[in-house]
């Protein structure tokens, strides 16, 4: 037997229902016994909403008004009523099992399961198989229209059946058009049987994807917009009622191996795919989720893997898969599984356990944990920061995506998805110095638009860029690697700057006017080391310890050299060899030196104005590895920072942590007298390339 099925909601109707997000206000059913061709009663069911809202176009189509939709049960009761009268029915034709036939697939895949779905009550078993009577009528007539261009008027025409669509209330005339034209298919002449029924997953399946593996890419959208906790399990909810093909959601992680709000969803074919992009900025919770195309080459590049290690943890499918972070390094198996305790077992036991590991072999404080049940796996997130040994230890939903791009993260250094603008000029810039003394040669901008570039400064600078010096231009950021809506630029004298501080100074600028001050290059750079440059002269940095002296920082060299291997050296190069005094004099020279990643990342942005110091070009004072410094050897080089006696690395800071705060920390140690004394702060950008965790250097 079918149960013919058609239904409305408050929005959209035809090819876009769904699409809105609208809820269910109707079902017309009818059941068919296809042997005897004999029909039960047709039923007729308006459906509460919560919002009564209904659109024009259901107004006008349907003919339903609020009032009346107000006297209607809940979904969850209508569906009651359904099963119950269904049953009824096939008593009375002597049948007892039924299939579903709908016109298309939006009614079941995009209306009732991601309704049901969101509010949170489980349709019954009849709701995941129907027959897509449209599939089946181009089946039975292959000359019709093509199947996305079918509709019951379509179907009822090409058949010449004489029905009027005015002549009954809205659903009823649809529901017995249908049944009229199934009649119509198991006519002799046609014989048509109906044997592969569409199907709905009830639950997304968890696997590996190798890299070998072939993805369509008419199968693969990118969601972006995710709470940055969504788990797979929570992706396939969002999208419930279409068939995700089996490890098909990956989310995507940043360079720190941190979820970055989006993911690659591979679908089982086309189709499930085109109807997933109409779900586009529909909500998960309060969020609403944006839905794109996507190619298979995207989807492999996030979800393949060929770590043997990782394919052997993955092994074991169906499980349910969490991510410890924050781990001891030292923890060990046992650690873990007498962390999570015997209320949550491991599947395997220490099989079940994949610690992440750098490439040189040392723990990054990850793990990954496989649970057979859902039970399991909610144990032990209740463990959420909960400690093991004198740290507090995060637990997450993961997938088996995840794990792929994390573990393979740390083996290839580099992360999987780009973050590297393009480099404009891959050239090292000339030598330039920023300058330092009492003449007052420079210009400070205050007041610019956030938005403001090295382009806009020129343009605001007029006639008098001719008079700026070589890389003379240094945007000020703060803390957070933002622009501070301040600027300094060294011109070529004090009468330069005094009359560009004249000329400019109010100007407008975008939608702003812009303040411009004379000043030095000794009070230049002590805005940059956290001072502030007031009327009435230098305020000291923000800490209770003696200011810090400016540094004189040296020119960039033009006989720098950048080795291949630039963007393969290890954190370790970032911990220079200590001098002793009477060492110091045979020590070779500080190269200059650019990380390949590092030169093309910020090349396009200070091949002729480098940002100061506190800004992107931090990286240019990352110490060499040794073989950069035996190579420019017989160079001639400018110290970058003169090497103490002593240097100490400050790692698990916090994000904000400023200079402030770094400097009281060591409050009551003594410095290195007559030596340069500073913090140098890794920047993002540089910490990508190094692939360390946020820290400082102190010196």
């Amino acid at each position: 037997s079918l149960v013919v099925l058609f239904g409305a909601t408050a929005g959209a109707y035809g090819a876009k229902l769904g699409s809105d997000e609208r809820e269910l206000i109707l079902l017309v059913w009818q059941v068919v016994d296809l042997h005897s061709k004999k029909v039960g009663t047709l039923h007729k069911s308006l459906v509460k909403a919560d919002n009564l809202d209904l659109s024009d176009q259901c107004r006008e189509v349907s003919g339903l008004t609020p009032e009346g939709l107000g006297k209607a049960e809940p979904l969850d009761r209508v569906l009651q009523q359904f099963s119950q009268l269904v049953s009824s029915d096939l008593k009375v034709l002597g049948r007892s099992s039924y299939t579903l036939c709908s016109d298309g697939q939006l009614l079941i895949r995009q209306v009732l399961h991601p309704e049901t779905s969101k509010k949170n009550f489980l349709l019954s078993d009849c709701f995941y198989s129907f027959y897509d009577l449209r599939k089946e009528f181009h089946t039975c007539y292959p000359s019709s229209a093509a199947v996305k261009d079918q509709t019951i008027k379509t179907m009822a025409e090409y058949l010449g059946l004489g029905t009027d669509e005015t002549e009954e209330d809205f659903g009823v005339w649809q529901v017995k058009t249908m049944v009229a034209i199934i009649f119509s298919m198991l006519s002799e002449s046609c014989n048509h049987v109906f044997t592969e029924p569409e199907t709905v997953k009830y639950k997304y399946e968890t696997g590996p994807c190798s890299k070998s593996e072939t993805v369509d890419s008419e199968t693969v959208i990118r969601a972006r917009g995710l709470p940055w906790q969504s788990s797979d399990q929570d992706i396939a909810r969002f999208f419930k009622g279409l068939n995700i093909a089996k490890g098909g959601v990956a989310l995507c992680l940043n360079a720190q191996g941190r979820r970055n709000g989006e993911a690659l969803v591979r679908f089982v074919n086309s189709e499930q795919r085109d109807l997933a992009l109409e779900r586009h900025k529909h909500h998960m919770g309060s969020r609403y989720i944006e839905v794109y195309k996507a190619t298979g080459e995207e989807f492999l590049k996030i979800a393949g893997g060929t770590s043997n290690e990782v394919a052997q943890f993955l092994s074991k499918e169906n499980q349910v898969i969490i991510r410890m972070r924050g781990l001891p390094f030292t923890a060990t198996q046992e650690d873990v599984l007498g962390f999570l305790g015997s209320e949550c077992p491991v599947t395997g036991g220490k099989e079940g356990l994949l610690f992440v590991k750098y490439p040189d072999g040392r723990p990054t404080g990850d793990a990954f944990v496989l649970f057979s049940c859902e039970e399991y796996a909610q144990n032990a997130l209740k463990k959420h920061k909960e400690i093991l040994g004198k740290r507090y230890i995060e637990l997450f939903r993961s997938t088996a995506a995840e794990v792929q791009q994390v573990v393979l993260n740390r083996y290839m250094s580099t992360p999987l998805i780009p973050t590297l603008p393009t480099p404009i000029i891959p050239v090292i810039p000339p030598p330039y110095t920023i300058a330092t003394g009492s003449i007052r040669d420079c210009v400070r901008l205050r007041g610019l638009p956030y938005t403001a570039g090295i382009d806009d400064i020129l343009e605001f600078m007029g006639d008098a860029t001719a008079d700026i010096k070589p890389h003379g231009v240094h945007m000020v950021l703060n803390q957070q690697g933002r622009p501070s809506g301040d600027a300094f630029i060294q011109m070529k004298s004090a009468d330069k700057a005094f009359m560009v501080a004249q000329k400019c100074h109010k100007k407008m600028m975008k939608d702003r006017y812009v303040e411009v001050f004379q000043c030095s290059g000794e009070e230049m750079n002590f805005v940059l080391m956290g001072g502030t440059l007031n009327r009435s002269g230098l305020s000291p940095p923000p800490c209770k310890l003696p200011c810090l002296s400016p540094p004189a920082y040296a020119a960039f060299q033009t006989a720098a050299v950048i080795p291949a291997e630039a963007a393969l050296y290890q954190p370790q190069a970032l911990l220079p060899t200590t001098r002793t005094p009477q060492a110091s004099a045979a020590a070779p020279p500080t190269v200059t030196y650019y990380p390949a990643q590092a030169a093309q990342l910020y090349m396009n942005y200070t091949a002729y104005y480098p940002s100061p110091p506190v800004s992107p070009t931090t990286v240019g004072y990352i110490a060499a590895p040794p073989g950069a410094v035996a190579a420019a050897a017989t160079a001639t080089h400018t110290p970058i920072l003169p090497q103490p006696g002593a240097l100490v690395r400050m790692q698990g800071l916090p994000y904000n942590t400023g200079m402030k705060e770094i400097l009281s920390f060591f409050q009551g140690y003594q410095y290195a007298p007559d030596d340069y004394n500073g913090l140098i702060q890794l920047s993002d950008q540089a910490r990508s390339v190094l692939q360390a965790p946020k820290e400082w250097v102190c010196l």
